[in-house]
């Protein structure tokens, strides 16, 4: 894999929007933390058909009012041209400029995708209505996406994102450098040149951890989750296993030219603190 040309690294993290006051709680305090980090963004996500619409603007404005930039995601599956257009407008007159555009799962029960199928019609949607005012973050999939008919087709639909004006991409998260770097070869050849930054989920709660990954198509190698498994109940050493082999992981992408990070944090500061001590950030 060739480095990518940066100015300068990217290094974000990414909160879901809290359900209680306790939640709210926590999450400032990860986000006190983590602010020292000097983030480029904190993204927030948006749950399925925009059930969490009024709470992802909530957390993004307050953390916009501590004054940080704050991104949030906006999925385009099972929604309408007028809703999204609405969404998006309050973004714009809240002073927002960077979204993270999704296709985004369809809510339990609803079978009919809406007005949008792709990510990449979101992104067409976003740049005809509001030209350049948003710096546009999609998905990429160096695992390939889980509903993906073939490798070929996964690439092509990440393409048509790129062309479709997207200015960045975050990954999935993984755990095999090499999927990365291959997706970047298949990239170059495509002639795709944004940046593309590694999603990073630290190891903590591994039924947690193996629920997501089986749901969104990560694979947890054999011998990450053999060595997990024989640790058993010990959590501690679990723990610390984790933060070899993300930290080993993150290590291995920046020395290869990747041009940042994203840290999946699950609202919590600890592990993604300590593996960026770790790496001397």
């Amino acid at each position: 894999m060739k480095a990518q040309k940066t100015l300068c690294s990217t290094f974000s993290f990414e909160f879901f929007p809290p359900q209680t006051s306790e939640g709210i709680e926590r999450l400032r305090s990860a986000r006190q933390q983590l602010a020292k980090l000097r983030p480029k963004f904190f993204s927030v996500t948006f749950g399925a058909g925009g059930s969490t619409q009024n709470r992802t603007l909530e957390t993004i404005l307050e953390i916009q009012a501590e004054g940080y930039v704050g991104a949030p995601h906006l999925s385009c599956v099972g929604s309408t041209n007028e809703n999204i257009r609405i969404t998006l407008q309050k973004y714009r007159d809240n002073g927002i400029r960077r979204i993270v555009a999704l296709r985004g799962d369809l809510p339990s029960g609803m079978v009919q995708t809406g007005e949008f199928r792709y990510a990449s019609e979101l992104v067409t949607f976003i740049r005809k209505e509001f030209n350049d005012m948003f710096h546009i973050e999609v998905a990429a999939y160096p695992e390939y996406h889980p509903q993906a008919r073939s490798v070929e087709a996964d690439l092509f639909n990440f393409k048509r994102k790129v062309e479709a004006g997207a200015n960045s991409a975050i990954t999935q998260y993984f755990y095999n450098a090499d999927a990365y770097f291959n997706f970047m070869d298949a990239c170059e050849k495509m002639g795709v040149s944004i940046p593309i930054v590694p999603g990073i989920m630290p190891i903590n709660r591994f039924p947690q951890l193996a629920r997501f990954s089986d749901a969104c198509g990560t694979e947890i190698p054999r011998w990450i989750r053999k060595k997990i498994e024989g640790y058993g109940d010990d959590s501690a050493s679990i723990r610390a296993f984790g933060l070899d082999v993300v930290t080993d992981l993150c290590d291995r992408l920046l020395k290869a030219g990747a041009p940042g990070l994203h840290f999946y944090t699950l609202n919590s500061a600890e592990l993604t603190t300590t593996i960026w001590q770790r790496l001397k950030l």
